[in-house]
């Protein structure tokens, strides 16, 4: 008898759908059953492709980054300077973040996995969270070091503050703030720019 994943499982479709449930409801709340039956398939199937419920929340996350939190990024990877970086995550994130077609927030900013039972997940998470952190504080050394921004500029002050924003937007989106008014704080937020990188 033949058992396992079948020839037809689309496996980058499941995790596509499996990604969006775990977005939309958090790790705890989506459970296998919901998942089987979102995605018209057996148990023995997905856990065959993925093994656990845990190792599809953690390659729901991966794709995650690959293929959504590049719209949020791609501007900030192309600017020129790192004022026009930060001033682009923050508008792309106040146009991507309230969802089209897609849960709004932030799937990582929003995962509460290790609150939720997997401390595993909720470390795994964690740096997925400071890698974001890592990209915008280079960043602003890399301006330091230029001579583009202040030489006493706190690099890691001005990050911290940067994701802070980001992180906070994502949370409005979440409770239906449009992108409009997140337009609103993304340039509020420019706005401590020199003070942050002029000294």
């Amino acid at each position: 008898m033949r058992t396992g994943r079948p020839r037809s499982f689309d496996r980058e479709r499941a995790l596509m759908i499996a990604m969006e449930m775990f977005w939309r409801k958090g790790f705890a709340a989506t459970s296998m059953a919901d998942l089987c039956a979102m995605l018209s398939i057996a148990p023995p199937s997905l856990y065959a492709a993925f093994g656990s419920k845990e190792r599809l929340y953690e390659e729901c996350i991966s794709y995650y980054m690959e293929n959504v939190a590049p719209k949020i990024w791609d501007g900030f990877c192309r600017a020129s300077t790192a004022r026009e970086a930060v001033t682009a995550f923050l508008q792309d994130s106040a146009a991507v973040l309230p969802g089209v077609n897609k849960p709004s927030g932030c799937m990582v900013t929003l995962s509460d996995a290790g609150g939720e039972g997997s401390e595993h997940l909720g470390q795994f998470v964690e740096e997925a969270r400071r890698q974001g952190l890592l990209l915008v504080e280079r960043r602003v050394e890399e301006a330091v070091a230029s001579g583009e921004i202040g030489k006493n500029t706190n690099a890691a002050v001005v990050a911290r503050y940067v994701l802070s924003v980001q992180q906070g937007m994502s949370i409005q989106a979440r409770d239906g703030c449009t992108a409009d008014e997140l337009r609103e704080v993304a340039e509020a937020a420019m706005k401590a720019w020199q003070a942050l990188t002029e000294v």
